[in-house]
């Protein structure tokens, strides 16, 4: 190829790159006249709203705002005004649960009892009615009771009074011998002793004041929480003082349990508070509100015994510079048996209780546990517990107890 043709060549292509070139910048110059030329048509037809028959209306000057103007105003940190938000209608609040009542509650568990898998009342009941009772049988009776809980000194006390009855060698008629049986369980039970809580009493201060004593485990709070519950059912007003400050969950268990019934509860707004400085501000907070009741929670701690005791007497003492203290409820898990006396003996020798609340007394307790404690104790079993719902916590009643084990 000569130098001619390549010559051609080359300004054929260097043609063909300028008129690409000129054709690129020839578009984008009409592309930028055809938005400048649209730009104010498009403002205008923002600025100007139409009428309701369709026609574009005028907006004065004065109330048209450029951007250029705009712009300004919010670099200067100035924020248009904003209108105020719909009031939102308020959510309901949750109204408090209805407690079931205290008739209710003891006929709901004197069938529980009936269904216990331990009723140690029907074991006593198939012995007696045999023909004719030989020794194994009277041994069969005493580890019967033994086994129940009922305790060595009850057990051997109800044995003697049962070969010493005439009724119960001369008497074949199952029907009597049961009437005789439900007699004689009822008076280690304890059919005249006064169970009522000292609030329920004539005469009785008003706020009453209960503390709640326990080694942790036996269902102290939870049992606190029940009270006030059955306190509500009884058309009573209580306040609730978490003063168990030395285990973490127990004042957001006790408020759990007072929510539900729209029952207050005092406590710290930290762990490890002072115990006796809370039950203090829950007598105060019961005086003011006039309440009927003040259920104050303790700790159950034992892994120093006079520790705890120090500690329970302080609150004691605190409490009682502005109301008296006139119940100590003792809470006693009724499965321990008769494991749990030693415990109850440290508190009822160091604290002074007035009466006894049996937690889970259900079908894997042994019943006899009310006749050893009561016997061991000498004060009334006054509470009784039977199951997990928050309505299983009842006064204690003797024959609703005795005809349950015995039927």
């Amino acid at each position: 190829m000569d130098t001619n043709t390549i010559i051609a060549i080359v300004a054929v292509v260097v043609v063909l790159a300028a008129l690409v070139v000129a054709g690129y910048f020839w578009d984008r110059s009409r592309k930028r006249s055809q938005a400048a030329a649209a730009q104010p048509k498009t403002q205008e037809s923002a600025e100007a709203p139409k009428s309701a028959d369709g026609k574009l209306e005028t907006v004065p000057a004065a109330q048209s705002v450029s951007a250029a103007e705009a712009e300004p105003e919010a670099e200067s940190g100035a924020k248009p005004e904003q209108p105020e938000p719909a009031p939102q209608p308020a959510s309901k609040p949750k109204s408090p649960e209805s407690p079931e009542s205290v008739g209710s509650r003891l006929t709901r568990l004197k069938a529980k009892l009936a269904k216990s898998a331990n009723p140690f009342g029907k074991a006593l009941f198939s012995i007696l009615t045999k023909d004719n009772l030989s020794e194994s049988d009277w041994e069969d009776v005493e580890d019967t009771l033994l086994l129940a809980d009922v305790g060595a000194e009850a057990s051997e006390q109800l044995v003697d009074e049962l070969r010493s009855d005439a009724r119960v060698t001369g008497e074949k008629d199952p029907a009597a011998v049961r009437e005789m049986l439900r007699g004689k369980l009822l008076d280690l039970v304890g059919r005249d002793t006064d169970r009522r809580l000292n609030v329920d009493k004539p005469g009785a201060a008003k706020p009453s004041v209960i503390m709640m004593v326990g080694v942790n485990g036996t269902g102290k709070t939870t049992t606190a929480g029940k009270l006030a519950r059955l306190f509500v059912a009884d058309g009573k007003s209580v306040v609730m003082g978490a003063a168990d400050t030395f285990r973490a969950a127990a004042a957001d268990q006790l408020e759990t349990w007072g929510a539900r019934v729209n029952v207050p509860v005092v406590r710290s707004d930290k762990d490890g508070a002072d115990p006796a400085s809370v039950a203090f501000d829950a007598a105060a907070r019961a005086k003011e509100t006039d309440a009927d009741v003040l259920i104050i929670d303790t700790a159950g701690r034992l892994q120093n015994k006079a520790n705890l005791m120090d500690e329970l007497g302080k609150i004691r003492r605190v409490t009682e510079k502005s109301l008296p203290v006139n119940e100590v409820l003792l809470v006693l898990d009724a499965t321990t048996g008769q494991n749990g006396m030693a415990q109850a003996k440290v508190f009822a020798e160091v604290i002074g209780i007035t009466g006894i609340v049996l937690s889970k007394l259900d079908g894997s307790a042994r019943g006899g546990i009310v006749i050893a404690v009561q016997k061991e104790l000498g004060v009334p079993v006054k509470l009784v517990g039977l199951g997990e719902g928050p309505d299983d916590l009842a006064p204690f009643d003797p024959e609703g107890f005795v005809d349950g084990i015995l039927a």
